[in-house]
């Protein structure tokens, strides 16, 4: 079984919800960016994620829905890191009904170092790595 780490409650608004009464894909991906803002804020120990210090951009997502979510669910977004390459790390996210631990949704996510200034990509940095090795507990 996979261990998750960090989770993130998320309340659903009746908006986040289609003619069908379900939650709308389209919204998941709201619900996995604020998943991944809180993780990399735990990753900085609570700080507040400076724009100029991010030095990472999303570069592939891929979804797999698998049940779906109403209105009066709840939900959390679940969060951890899978692997870590030279100039890219893979993050690995759920959504799970908090009350049966049913896992709704499933994501992947590619973060690539970007080098902003010359508008490249670049290796991911030691602060980025340490931090996640810290937190995940593991080395990659």
């Amino acid at each position: 079984m996979e261990k998750y780490k960090h989770s993130i409650p998320v309340q659903l608004r009746f908006n986040d919800t289609d003619a069908l009464g379900h939650v709308n894909n389209s919204v998941y991906l709201s619900f996995y960016d604020l998943g991944k803002t809180a993780y990399f804020q735990t990753l900085n120990k609570g700080e507040k994620v400076e724009q100029k210090e991010v030095d990472i951009v999303v570069a592939h997502i891929d979804v797999d829905f698998i049940s779906p979510v109403f209105l009066t669910d709840e939900i959390a977004v679940q969060t951890r890191v899978e692997s870590i390459g030279n100039k890219s790390f893979s993050l690995k996210q759920r959504i799970v009904d908090t009350k049966t631990g049913q896992e709704k949704c499933v994501c992947r996510t590619i973060m690539v170092g970007f080098d902003f200034k010359n508008n490249c990509t670049k290796p991911i940095s030691e602060k980025w790595r340490q931090s996640i090795e810290e937190y995940e507990e593991r080395t990659f």
